[in-house]
């Protein structure tokens, strides 16, 4: 499973792409999914992103075979899951906490799960050591943490050493610390060529972690691309901050301009339809003095609450 540089062995570059297409899944009067199409690519980490009820987790469940579509498919490198030689060796998924039987210690787990895949019994330790859990093998399952049952489930899911991982909320029940880490793993699973797929309602973390995104409302796409070019197409939400010792007079300027002026708890200036340049050019034309001048992106959860706004509910 590991290389002699540490690193471990995956397949070629490109192998690993989901593509989703038009998948669809309609419980009597209530479409959970609604004719959803994406791609995620090898070599990159995909947040996964979407309010409750919007169809996330009935999503990942069709894709991995365990909900059946009313319409559409899900493949990965072309191949539906159910279709799939060894799955365990393509794709690792964790959908919720991992689940075991409360006596059984962390090690015992992953080595049924080795013997029922046909796996070396090493590919247990190496997965537990992998996430973080050596000191706690032999404890038994009742004993550990929601936090050490998601590292136990990331460790049953890398067990194959699959191309693809597919997490749902992996983060709950982390720590600060646990969570660094779960980034940490992610971006180099990443890095080695696997594809990676990561739904999250962490979405400060996720703007950490993606590097693209999937958001999706109503069973919908609302929008797919690298987590930047997305930030970029909502320039609208940017804002920039401004102080000065004149700020009803700059506020004044400042809407002359169209500018959108709030004034601030601790006396600063959120302006927003301008970016800072043309905003440093009005104070300076109405020679008024600055004290600060700093531009602020919006961030993924505000472009996340804007994209969803009025669509959260499922249909």
């Amino acid at each position: 499973m590991y290389s002699t540089t540490g690193r471990i062995n995956v397949a070629p570059a490109g192998q690993g792409e989901i593509v989703v297409s038009q998948l669809t899944k309609q419980y009597k009067k209530l479409r959970a999914v609604d004719n959803l199409s994406f791609t995620v690519r090898p070599g990159r980490v995909t947040g996964f992103l979407g309010p409750n009820g919007a169809g996330k987790t009935t999503t990942l469940r069709m894709m991995l075979g365990l909900v059946r579509p009313t319409a559409g498919t899900a493949t990965f490198s072309g191949v539906r899951y159910a279709d799939l030689q060894d799955p365990i060796r393509h794709v690792g998924a964790v959908l919720e906490a991992s689940s075991a039987h409360k006596g059984r210690t962390g090690i015992n787990h992953l080595r049924v799960i080795c013997a029922a895949a046909g796996l070396p019994r090493e590919a247990a330790d190496q997965a537990l050591s992998r996430v973080g859990l050596d000191s706690a093998a032999k404890r038994k399952f009742k004993g550990y943490s929601l936090g050490m049952k998601q590292r136990l489930g990331i460790a049953a899911a890398l067990l194959g050493n699959p191309r693809v991982l597919i997490l749902d909320e992996p983060a709950n029940g982390l720590d600060p610390e646990g969570i660094r880490w779960m980034r940490d793993l992610l971006k180099f699973l990443a890095s080695e060529g696997r594809t990676v797929l990561v739904s999250s309602h962490l979405l400060s973390e996720m703007q950490q972690l993606a590097d693209d995104v999937v958001i999706i409302a109503a069973g919908q796409l609302i929008r797919q691309g690298p987590v930047d070019e997305v930030l970029g197409s909502m320039a609208g939400l940017s804002q920039v901050r401004v102080r000065s010792p004149r700020a009803a007079d700059l506020a004044a300027a400042l809407t002359a301009q169209q500018a959108g002026v709030t004034a601030l708890p601790d006396g600063a200036l959120s302006v927003t339809g301008l970016d800072p340049a043309r905003v440093g050019n009005i104070a300076f034309t109405a020679g008024i003095e600055l004290h600060e001048l700093t531009g602020e992106k919006a961030d993924l959860e505000q472009v996340f609450l804007q994209l969803t706004a009025g669509k959260a509910g499922i249909r």
